[in-house]
């Protein structure tokens, strides 16, 4: 039987703002400077704390989402990033037991722990407190047997004297004290609407950042005894996830699909191979089908898998940054435009004229694009005044109002991605509001208590404001990349 054992640890809390993100990516950082392989993960869907974690690391980091991919992928899933590291820091998402809205713990901190066989360590924000501490990490600990807190650190502490009344109040619980931090500025990383600024915009002040937690976190906790509970985990009977296993056992894309007049190619020899006669004139060549990846500062959320899977297909996925460029890479079949942040770098993509046309061409083209969040508002009409690609007929305006939750999806007709009639889960993030035009086809009918229909399919593009995982359905890249080839 395949395991992983790989020694593992998921830093959680009772609620979110106690210390979680500094706690978790000083602890990789500063096993890092010890000269570990250290792999990073993060609990729910959030793209922001792996571009930390990736900073303190030197490896990509990734997220464990139980609603998004379900629970059985989780250890495969963590097993494929921890493949040949010698320990593993889990970031956990808001308070220990939090998770889907309605749907009891799926989706927590908790849960994924539990499915990791992993020991938590509880980070509290002590700055308020004494002795109420001891009936905090009591009810914590507690509350589920299957959960096991090994340690706890305490965050924010206030003084020699607030140090000694906290581990007094804490001996009576019976879990030990891994480390005390007190406030430190220069490990405080700012925010704005939708949480921490990314480390893609702001790189120097980020890696000072994450310095500064690594020596805080190295100097203030017991590293030797977090260790050894990292290496108590028990070892999962799992083997890694593969992109290309996954694409392997599901189920082909109906095929074909091909754009309107396309006619499909000879059957490819593979990627990046060409044969040739043996008169010397030049043969069927077959290259990989260019899928260009929107990058940089303003586009900065995507799960990793989904480039994994892409190349798997069979496509060469290049990283592009639309805020510099100003023309597609060489030979582009296919477009991807993650989420990220246009409403704050509105101006310098409506300023990139040049490329908002190429893509707009490549788009009424036919090709394939898939767009979510940030990506759908880049293919819109204008942004808050500003014009955008012209893509949709549709327009965009930041708004006061927080969209946020997990949401279970239905394709409503025939796309790049997905059949009618086939289930994605996804996630919901942002402060804007689309307004689309007349005839707009939908791309998702939205199950729930309120039932609607949401995004859009027009030609080869599928846009929508849903963030999903592709690890949870393979075929979709594989349909994507198939449609690369024959548009």
């Amino acid at each position: 039987m395949v395991t992983c054992a790989v020694p593992r640890l998921v830093v959680a809390a009772p609620s979110s703002g106690s210390g979680k993100t500094t706690v978790a990516t000083g602890l990789m950082a500063a096993f890092a400077a010890r000269g570990l392989a250290v792999s990073p993960h993060k609990v729910g869907p959030d793209y922001i704390d792996p571009g930390y974690h990736a900073l303190a690391t030197g490896r990509v980091g990734r997220n464990l989402d139980a609603y998004l991919c379900g629970t059985e992928l989780i250890a495969p899933l963590f097993a494929h990033g921890a493949r040949g590291c010698d320990i593993a820091v889990v970031e956990g998402v808001m308070g220990l037991y939090d998770g889907a809205a309605g749907e009891g713990g799926l989706a927590s901190t908790a849960q994924v722990a539990k499915l990791l066989r992993a020991p938590v360590v509880l980070v509290v924000d002590a700055s308020a407190q004494s002795r109420s501490v001891a009936a905090l990490v009591h009810g914590f600990v507690s509350w589920d047997p299957e959960v096991r807190v090994g340690g706890v650190i305490l965050n924010k502490v206030g003084s020699d004297r607030h140090e000694a009344l906290l581990r007094e109040a804490l001996e009576s619980v019976g879990v030990p004290v891994l480390g005390v931090l007190r406030r430190v500025d220069q490990v405080a990383t700012p925010s704005r609407h939708l949480g921490l600024v990314p480390v893609a915009e702001r790189r120097g002040a980020a890696v000072a950042a994450v310095a500064a937690m690594g020596a805080q976190v190295a100097g203030g906790c017991d590293l030797e005894a977090l260790a050894a509970l990292a290496r108590s985990a028990g070892a999962l009977a799992c083997a890694g996830w593969e992109p290309g296993a996954a694409l392997a056992s599901s189920p082909p894309p109906p095929l074909p699909f091909p754009a309107p007049g396309a006619v499909p190619p000879d059957p490819p020899v593979g990627p990046e191979r060409a044969s040739s006669s043996s008169d010397g004139r030049a043969g069927y060549t077959s290259t990989a089908p260019v899928v260009a990846v929107a990058g940089g500062p303003a586009f900065t959320f995507s799960y990793a898998e989904h480039a994994e899977l892409l190349a798997a297909a069979g496509a060469e996925v290049v990283v592009f940054d639309p805020l510099r460029d100003e023309a597609l890479p060489e030979g582009t079949r296919g477009l991807v435009v993650g989420g990220g942040f246009p409403e704050v770098y509105g101006g310098e993509l409506s300023a990139n004229e040049v490329l908002r046309k190429a893509v707009r061409e490549l788009a009424m083209s036919g090709a394939p694009v898939a767009a979510e969040c940030a990506g759908l508002l880049y293919l819109c009409r204008e942004l808050d005044g500003r014009p955008m690609c012209g893509v949709l007929d549709a327009g965009a305006r930041m708004s006061e109002r927080l969209t946020l939750g997990y949401r279970d999806a239905v394709a409503v007709g025939d796309s790049v991605l997905a059949a009618p009639g086939a289930r994605m889960r996804g996630h919901e993030f942002h402060r804007t509001v689309v307004e689309p035009g007349a005839g707009a086809a939908p791309a998702w009918g939205v199950r729930g208590a309120r039932p609607r229909v949401e995004g859009f399919v027009e030609r080869g593009v599928h846009a929508s404001y849903l963030h999903t995982h592709w690890a949870s359905a393979p075929g979709v890249a594989r349909r994507f990349v198939e449609r690369c080839r024959t548009s």
